[in-house]
């Protein structure tokens, strides 16, 4: 959905319910940790002896559970799997951390969020536990700054994902997943039995059509599949609010500008041309603090070489699928991605190729770099138009050297084009909250 910028920052504001919402899931998830015994740091301790398992079947349930509505929902298409947050991996830090955590787990027998659960019941462990917490964090930030470069790039890869890893596809990994959790499940009630004697002839039965159940909904989640990127493409819509004028007003000056709120897939977008925007405007948002723009040049590096706009970034388009992931990873909320071709076919395509991915914020560069060059270039005497127009996106221009950025026109002056006139074409969407999970 499209929103303008003020109203990214009142979202929550506008829909106060939202509060009820996480008041909810908080009260249910408090809840059914206490209930689970997770507030008791005996019980916790004991799976680490496997003793008492509960730990390891209540989160591996909520992980198979998750999963498979996840990507039954994604394959229906009701989500699209690109707007869903994904933590990104860095595999240096989070080994140590794990560790750490780990470490602490077996000694205090709580991890972060029992310890809450565990203070609010009053038990004193948890409080404690609790109030190391508080205070490990507040030394971690005052002394991340002496191990930044290692914490944040080391063993970094971004958004990964299982399936990305072994190749395979998600809907398989769902599968794979929640075999491998029953599987557990079986084997942790026999390592109860035998270690803790425990009597699980009072378990309830219906645990067993649970999990039929479970395994069934991964062979669905399996069978529906996952969404083509032709499939997300034409599942695409877009809000956008524009400003009309009264159509029954008696004169046009009488006529008063309302605003409406329209909807339109992908293709429509394209056609009325609401996601190209001119040269102009894409220069003049290089300094606009509402949004930061990031100029995705898709040409093959001999024309980028030629001629590329100031701080753009190379990433032809036969390899712009690589990195799409990359661009969902950690964008900052205002962000905004403008494809740039020589004219604009392969612009476009990069452009459908990101949309149906997920990335948000994309556009296009009206017209590509001939048009670019023509609006800010027609005084530069080394540029010289080539006498026949040649095919489409082809570069229209002869250039003495290949200088890259380095022409004139590549950064024009913003005092030069202070007073542009254009018609704005950019409103940014409203991207997904990062939101943690797991234990911690």
């Amino acid at each position: 959905m499209n929103f303008p910028l003020e109203a990214f920052t009142t979202v929550s504001a506008a829909n106060p319910w939202t509060y009820v919402v996480f008041g909810l899931i908080g009260f249910a998830f408090g809840y059914t940790l206490e209930m689970a015994g997770f507030g008791d740091s005996r019980k916790l301790a004991a799976q680490f002896y496997f003793k008492e398992l509960t730990v390891l079947k209540v989160m591996f349930t909520a992980i198979a559970v998750a999963m498979t509505l996840l990507f039954g929902a994604v394959g229906l298409g009701v989500i699209h799997y690109g707007h869903v947050w994904v933590n990104p991996t860095y595999l240096a830090s989070g080994l140590v951390g794990g560790l750490i955590m780990g470490v602490g787990f077996i000694i205090g027998g709580f991890c972060p969020t029992t310890s809450l659960a565990s203070a609010s019941t009053g038990r004193i462990d948890g409080m404690l536990f609790m109030l190391g917490g508080f205070v490990g964090a507040f030394l971690f930030g005052e002394t991340e700054r002496y191990f930044d470069h290692w914490y944040n790039n080391a063993g970094y890869y971004g958004r990964l994902t299982l399936d990305q890893v072994f190749g395979i596809s998600a809907p398989a990994i769902v599968l794979i997943i929640v075999l491998m959790a029953l599987f557990m499940f079986w084997g942790s009630e026999r390592l109860e039995r035998a270690l803790a004697r425990k009597d699980l002839s009072r378990e309830p039965r219906l645990r067993k059509f649970g999990a039929a159940g479970l395994a069934a909904a991964a062979l669905v989640v399996l069978v529906i599949g996952s969404p083509s990127l032709d499939d997300r493409y034409q599942r695409l819509s877009f809000k956008r609010t524009e400003a009309v004028k009264q159509a029954d007003a008696k004169s046009q000056a009488d006529a008063k500008p309302q605003t409406v709120t329209r909807v339109y897939n992908a293709d429509e977008m394209l056609a009325k041309r609401l996601v190209f925007v001119s040269p102009e405007e894409t220069f003049k948002a290089r300094y606009l603090q509402a949004i930061k723009p990031v100029y995705l040049d898709v040409r093959h590096e001999g024309d980028y070489n030629l001629y590329h706009l100031a701080d753009s970034i190379n990433v032809p388009l036969a390899r712009l699928d690589k990195i799409v992931f990359d661009l969902l990873s950690e964008p900052p909320a205002n962000t905004v991605f403008i494809t740039i071709s020589n004219d604009e076919a392969a612009a476009v395509k990069a452009w459908k190729l990101l949309v149906a991915a997920g990335v948000q914020n994309v556009y296009i560069l009206e017209g590509g770099i001939n048009h670019w060059i023509a609006t800010f270039g027609a005084e530069d005497p080394s540029l010289k138009p080539l006498a026949t127009a040649g095919a489409d996106d082809h570069l229209r221009y002869a250039f003495p050297l290949a200088l890259g950025d380095r022409y004139k026109s590549c950064a024009p002056s913003p005092i030069e084009h202070e007073k542009l006139a254009f018609e704005p074409r950019i409103v940014l969407q409203l991207r997904r909250d990062k939101s943690g999970g797991g234990c911690g």
